[in-house]
């Protein structure tokens, strides 16, 4: 695909996503027809469909958006940096080592502000991937020794989680809805929360995309083109954790996004990894977006995680990839 089909295949995807924004800001509870939606939108009046559409229902779906290319970037990032096709910040320990300090804080430190708890999560994401690629002997050995370090590191701080869950009293109940991920009730405020840190890992991973494309090599090749590897490994594995920083204190975990974005993605073979990294965020958004709309309205007036909803609609997608053989990676190494 060269830049012109790169740049469509972008563009497609995203008025995609805003008209399942635009479609998303009608049904729910009170359900808005689509001229008072519009009215709300260029003319707000401060009355019942104006609140809707401006303080629940479209900073919600921005924020899913958000999300969505923030750990479809995360995840593109960790398998670039490791040349694995499984890694994501789920598989590798990221996501688990961001949610349980915070979790910890929440119950144990009710006094820390949730502004700190990205940095939480991002101190907590690197401790924990540190962990994997150690378990992972450096990266260095077989894939799956990725993936079998992540799922033991994953394991054992989920349990960790669970156990500190046992000391939340009566806000258990919240905090179980949202480690299934969810963006219920996320305002403006939670937008420009999580806004800084993926902006941080989606531009650091275009504006280094000639060094991704190093990193898609042996560590040996990537050497004797110049990537200084002992100072891009960290930087990248510190842009791949910042999304999953700044979404989970606002959304929890949300399943599958960062990894299997990247992969389709790269099915429809881009023109190099700028253009790569341009529709794996686009493809995240989307899904993301579209996941968020079917959680609350497929049971008005109640909701399901949308974890839950990308797990369901990804899995089967992405076992169908594996049986067709589709996931092909370049690269060797961890």
């Amino acid at each position: 695909m060269d830049a012109r089909k790169s740049s469509i295949a972008i563009g497609f995807i995203v008025v995609a996503t805003l008209l399942v924004i635009a479609a998303g800001l009608m049904p729910g509870a009170r359900t808005l027809s689509f001229d008072a939606v519009l009215r709300a939108l260029v003319s707000p009046d401060g009355k019942i469909e104006s609140i809707l559409v401006w303080t629940l229902r479209l900073p919600r779906s921005l924020a899913a958006a958000t999300a969505g290319a923030g750990l479809a970037v995360s995840g593109y990032l960790l398998q670039s940096l490791t040349r694995n096709p499984l890694a994501d910040p789920g598989i590798t320990g990221v996501t688990a080592g961001a949610i349980a300090p915070i979790v910890t804080c929440f119950v144990f430190l009710p006094w820390v502000s949730g502004l700190y708890y990205p940095l939480v999560g991002l101190a907590g994401g690197l401790a924990a991937a540190s962990v994997t690629f150690w378990v992972a002997r450096g990266g260095n050995s077989h894939p799956l020794h990725l993936a079998l370090g992540g799922v033991s590191v994953s394991l054992f701080l989920g349990a960790i989680t669970i156990y500190v869950l046992l000391f939340a009293g009566p806000q258990s109940t919240a905090l179980l809805f949202w480690l299934a991920g969810g963006f219920a009730g996320r305002t403006w405020m939670h937008l420009l929360q999580m806004l800084p840190w993926v902006l941080i890992g989606v531009l650091g991973a275009l504006f280094l995309h000639r060094v991704l494309a190093m990193f898609a090599l042996s560590d040996h090749s990537a050497a004797a083109m110049g990537v200084q590897l002992t100072l891009w490994k960290p930087v990248l594995l510190l842009l791949g954790i910042c999304p999953v920083a700044g979404v989970a204190p606002v959304a929890g975990p949300v399943a599958f996004v960062g990894l299997a974005a990247p992969h389709i993605a790269r099915l429809l073979r881009p023109r190099g990894t700028l253009w790569e990294i341009g529709l794996t965020a686009a493809i995240g958004a989307l899904i993301v977006t579209a996941a968020d709309l079917i959680a609350r309205t497929i049971a008005i007036p109640k909701e399901l995680p949308v974890g839950i909803v990308t797990a369901l609609l990804g899995g089967p997608l992405f076992v169908y990839l594996i049986q067709r053989g589709r996931l092909d990676f370049k690269g060797e190494g961890v």
